[in-house]
């Protein structure tokens, strides 16, 4: 019988957040990882049993999560490591989640949709502050204004980088900005459609940025139109440029050599940086008739809704009975989730 929850990954450090929040509520996830300097101590620093396996052999991955229900999968980065875990998730009929925010992790999960369906397996990227606040944002736009043909997402947020958010961000420079139009993903240049934003503290400039959204919202609303901003001002000079630095960054050898460098200097924000750098979220629908709705929300710092994200989602897959198949957060646990963050505000919805 399938009774245990696991922590892959379980040294990153988002997962060290969510580990030391569980035990605080008495929670006994099962820590795994590659890792066994890491992964070991930790275990005994919690007193919690500890797996140590890679994911490279199907069978050894697929009977280490027998005995498991949920996985929540801390391991980067999930350009090499998602689809070995989603898999053996399949197979061994075990439910699936990941604090990922990269594009083609959701699009893998959305391709294996049927397998999942089949196998009872739950499919869930995207746990963490990539993309539930911006995920439930979409679907109250959705509910508001069902005709929407266009969708712009955004934040606002201001914090230190974890480890594995600078490598992820290294990897993802050379792909360059995209959007969503008629649903496919499209590059685009970093001006692109830049505008002025309020996402709740005033209009700042804004600029699209190739954002999990881009698949994950057109897979809960089928709105086939859709773009994601952050606070940043661009200029035409960064059109020129970003090519050029795309190329270079294209290069394995550059990519390594950036993440040895992270590694040595990326530590992470405290908690006392967290508690201070508050994120605002938004939306904006259209429909073809120009009508238009507008949602807004603030939460904790980034990394604090991806440490509770972790906890939601696994607690919300334990007790869960329902179909296997891949969801968004907002499909599998409802459009007020964000609301359901510590910390989190109400869903503001204006424009109706």
């Amino acid at each position: 019988m399938k009774s245990h929850w696991m922590i892959y990954g379980a040294n990153g450090y988002t997962a060290q957040l969510a580990i030391e929040k569980a035990v605080a509520q008495g929670r006994t996830p099962i820590l795994a990882g590659r890792n066994r300097a890491a992964i070991e101590p930790l275990a005994e620093k919690y007193d919690l049993q500890s797996r140590i396996f890679d994911l490279t052999n199907r069978q050894q991955l697929t009977a280490e999560l027998e005995d498991v229900k949920v996985v929540s999968h801390c391991a980067g980065p999930y350009s090499a490591t998602a689809e070995p875990m989603m898999r053996a998730c399949i197979q061994s009929g075990t439910h699936y989640t990941d604090i990922t925010g990269e594009i083609d992790v959701f699009l893998l999960s959305q391709s294996l949709d049927e397998e999942a369906r089949a196998s009872g397996a739950v499919l869930c990227p995207g746990v963490g502050f990539d993309v539930i606040p911006t995920d439930c944002v979409a679907a109250k736009l959705k509910e508001a204004l069902p005709d929407a043909t266009e969708l712009d997402l955004g934040f606002q947020g201001d914090a230190s980088l974890s480890p594995g958010t600078a490598k992820t961000m290294v990897e993802g420079i050379s792909q360059g900005m995209k959007v969503l139009r008629d649903g496919e993903l499209i590059r685009v240049p970093p001006s692109f459609e830049a505008r002025s934003i309020d996402f709740g503290t005033g209009p700042v400039p804004a600029s699209v940025i190739p954002w999990g959204d881009l698949a994950t919202a057109y897979w809960q609303t089928g709105i086939p139109n859709i773009s994601v901003y952050s606070r940043r001002r661009v200029s035409k000079a960064a059109d020129l440029i970003l090519p050029i630095i795309q190329t270079v960054m294209k290069s394995s050898a550059v990519q390594r050599l950036a993440k040895q460098r992270i590694e040595r200097r990326v530590t992470g924000p405290d908690e006392a940086n967290r508690a201070r750098r508050p994120t605002h979220v938004w939306g904006e629908a259209r429909n073809a008739n120009g009508d238009s709705v507008t949602c807004r929300v603030e939460t904790p710092n980034g990394y604090t809704v991806t440490m509770d994200g972790i906890l939601l989602s696994a607690h919300f897959l334990m007790n869960y009975e329902g179909e296997g198949g891949c969801f968004t957060p907002a499909q599998l646990m409802g459009t007020e989730l964000v609301e359901r963050l510590p910390g989190a505000g109400e869903l503001q919805i204006s424009g109706i």
